[in-house]
């Protein structure tokens, strides 16, 4: 048995920006699947893009941002917590695209300092030509939201506004996409299946995970999560998957093949713990991979601690989705040094 691409929907309802140059590589694991017992690990490389420091946001976008030029947009606003590696995403797909872009971000990590306020994502925002607009509460973002769409209007610009972290109904259709060609990759190495191991925050990418996998058969997902609790994020999730596969057309499917766990979520959204730590050192010294504090590391914290307490049979192939998030790296620099000198 093998993956079912037969059922697989096509996209071509769905207007798209042109963002993708290709599949993102997939490449062997072999000295972190040794650490940690899993001789066929994977790494699905989604933080290898030429475009904006890459990232899983691309795939996203490129669903929104087609949507956006076909509505004869020129202006996108989208929002995040200060360090987002969405926005600094949507401002370098903006620049690409010639769209002028407003970021509305909060500062709702309980952080401060030089790293955090003024290194990271922030620069390579301002890089992009972005404008950005650092509000204290998510009431102050709203107020702010509101100003942006009122000058747009006053100006004749036209808005199309993207969520958090693109995560709706059609950024969602970023990582059906991507599961599809994932399952591609892996047939052509012989892998008729697998699972997959992945973040789960704002909920598009493991949401589109979970309705691809669901729709090609031979494929599990596992999702850390990383920013709301268990029973959020379950719902989340769910609500996700119901409304792409409307927008799509086809058949709500069963989620019996996704396991999710919150046990390396730490704190809360933003706030790396130990584990997260010591799953960046494992990474960077046995591949030369770099995760960030807040999402691929906590995922990989999830992994080595599954691949501990035995949750995946050694001889299954396990497929990491690194969803990127270095420059969010920097804006964690004094923490993030102290840590590796451990």
């Amino acid at each position: 048995m093998t993956f079912d691409f037969d059922r697989f929907p096509v996209f071509d309802a769905f207007p798209r920006a042109g963002l993708g140059t290709g599949p993102t590589p997939l490449l062997a694991a072999p000295r972190l699947g040794e650490a940690l017992g899993l001789p066929r690990l994977m790494l699905k490389r989604d933080d290898v893009h030429p475009l904006g420091v890459g990232g899983n946001k691309l795939r996203k976008l490129d669903f929104h941002l087609g949507a956006a030029l076909a509505a004869g947009a020129d202006t996108v606003i989208t929002f995040g917590a200060l360090q987002t590696n969405h926005g600094r995403q949507t401002a370098a797909a903006c620049a690409r695209l010639g769209l002028r872009c407003e970021l509305v971000l909060t500062a709702k990590v309980p952080r401060e300092g030089e790293a955090y306020e003024h290194s990271g994502n922030i620069p390579l925002d301002l890089l992009f030509g972005a404008r950005l607009h650092i509000c204290a509460t998510v009431e102050e973002a709203e107020r702010t939201y509101e100003e942006l769409l009122a000058s747009a209007d006053y100006e004749g610009r036209k808005v199309f506004t993207v969520p958090v972290g693109g995560s709706d109904a059609l950024g969602t259709l970023g990582y059906v996409a991507a599961t599809h060609e994932l399952a591609q990759q892996l047939s052509a190495l012989g892998i008729d299946s697998a699972r997959v191991v992945a973040p789960h925050a704002s909920g598009g990418t493991s949401a589109g995970l979970a309705l691809g996998t669901a729709m090609l058969g031979n494929l599990g997902a596992d999702f850390a999560c990383v920013s709301h609790p268990l029973d959020e994020a379950t719902d989340n999730l769910t609500h996700l998957v119901t409304s792409a596969a409307q927008l799509l057309g086809v058949d709500t499917p069963s989620l019996d093949h996704v396991r999710m766990s919150d046990s390396t979520m730490g704190e809360g959204y933003g706030i790396p713990a130990p584990s997260t730590w010591g799953a960046l050192r494992l990474f960077g010294r046995t591949e030369g991979v770099v995760l960030d504090p807040v999402y691929s590391g906590k995922a990989a914290a999830a992994l080595v601690e599954w691949a501990a307490d035995g949750r995946f049979d050694p001889e299954e192939t396990v497929v990491f989705v690194h969803t990127g998030g270095l420059p969010g790296l920097y804006g964690y620099a004094p923490e993030f040094v102290a840590a590796m000198k451990e």
